[in-house]
């Protein structure tokens, strides 16, 4: 790969890296900015802020409220928004997930109505795939689809649903029949989550926040014009949403790797114990591993490039960057003393982190996916 911009991807970057600089909001910098009242108008007046300027959906069809930017443009948005520590768009499931699932498997009137719609932040969408008994190992879920003609009613329960509390649609990958291999007979719904017999429970985390939830189903009513691709093959579907959930946010992830990296370097200096040789030894490391993370990132893009597909590359940037950045935050709380016990933003990232290696895909799982499909080791079953 080039690792030269070129001089449009250069004047890409310095334009938004101006308008970052002139139209970041000052609420960005609160530490508990999700606990405050009014978060959620805040979030939604700033992607829409991002969109009227034409910084989301860079890559997708310039038909369906998009760009027609390239790759690379995408990219440099993501680090660049990393890098000025802007806040993220509120409906990052959305742009990240299911719109570009809809781009690749949706109908053409499915396009025309949910694209648009995710990028000005109309509606907020959520992803209702782990439950409790298949959270890892997806493929055995149990939410069920039963066709009844003109519709699919819907019952069970999902769980670490993100944002399904503030959500209008739910991407929902059902079990519409039993099958030898479970991850046939999959159904992939687009549920709205207002319909009768929807409940979202809120789960507290260490932090505080509620950032999840529990989504339950109770003969929910689903329109057959809900399908995304063909029913009864639903896993296909799903492994797109995953591959972009995992890939195509990976560089982001990557940059926030280097950011933290160089903040616990910094951390360490001011503390006065940069002399001690482990500690040197330890923080060396991390940044190491930061960069490379940086440029593993930079060969997935490439895939994608050519390709157009996110692949497995993603799974390991997700699976490094989680214990990595575990480790990170264990060496500022380490270097900070008692103090960081106090509260403040290494205390709360320490806390954050413990979920890093479980959302996404647990560590344990992603090491069964990049054995299978990047090393060609047997399936596990």
């Amino acid at each position: 790969m080039d690792f030269d911009l070129s001089p449009a991807e250069r004047a890409f970057r310095d334009e938004l890296r101006a308008w970052l600089r002139a139209n970041r909001p000052a609420w960005a910098d609160e530490e508990d900015e999700l606990a405050r009242s009014g978060w959620l108008e805040r979030r939604v007046a700033w992607q829409r802020q991002l969109y009227e300027a034409g910084y989301l959906g860079l890559a997708w069809p310039r038909e369906y409220g998009g760009r027609g930017a390239t790759l690379m443009e995408q990219v440099i948005f993501g680090q660049e928004m990393v890098e000025a520590r802007a806040p993220d768009p509120i409906n990052v499931i959305g742009l990240g997930m299911a719109g570009p699932t809809i781009i690749a498997w949706g109908t053409e009137d499915q396009k025309r109505r949910y694209l648009s719609k995710i990028l000005n932040a109309e509606e907020i969408w959520c992803q209702g795939f782990s439950e409790p008994n298949a959270g890892s190992d997806l493929s055995a879920l149990q939410t069920r689809a039963v066709d009844r003609g003109d519709h699919y009613e819907v019952s069970g329960q999902k769980v670490w649903t993100s944002l399904a509390h503030v959500a209008r649609w739910c991407l929902l990958l059902t079990r519409e029949r039993d099958q030898p291999n479970p991850r046939q007979g999959l159904t992939y719904l687009i549920v709205d989550m207002r319909s009768p017999g929807v409940e979202v429970r809120p789960l507290r985390q260490i932090t505080g926040e509620a950032e999840f939830n529990e989504v339950f189903f109770d003969r929910v009513r689903v329109p057959k014009d809900h399908v995304l691709g063909r029913p009864g093959e639903g896993w296909a579907v799903a492994i797109t949403t995953l591959l972009h959930e995992r890939g195509t946010l990976g560089m982001a992830l990557a940059t926030r790797a280097g950011i933290t990296a160089q903040e616990v370097v910094d951390l360490v200096r001011a503390s006065g114990r940069g002399h001690e040789r482990l500690l040197r030894q330890r923080v060396a490391q991390h940044y190491i591993e930061a960069r490379t993370l940086q440029l593993n990132g930079y060969r997935a893009i490439t895939r994608v490039m050519k390709t157009g597909i996110p692949g497995p590359e993603g799974s390991i940037m997700k699976l490094f960057w989680s214990e990595l950045n575990q480790r990170m935050q264990e060496t500022a709380l380490e270097v900070l003393g008692l103090p960081g016990l106090g509260g403040g933003r290494w205390q709360h990232g320490f806390l954050r982190s413990r979920g890093n290696t479980i959302e996404a895909g647990t560590s344990e799982i992603l090491r069964n996916t990049l054995a299978e499909r990047v090393l060609g080791l047997p399936r596990s079953r």
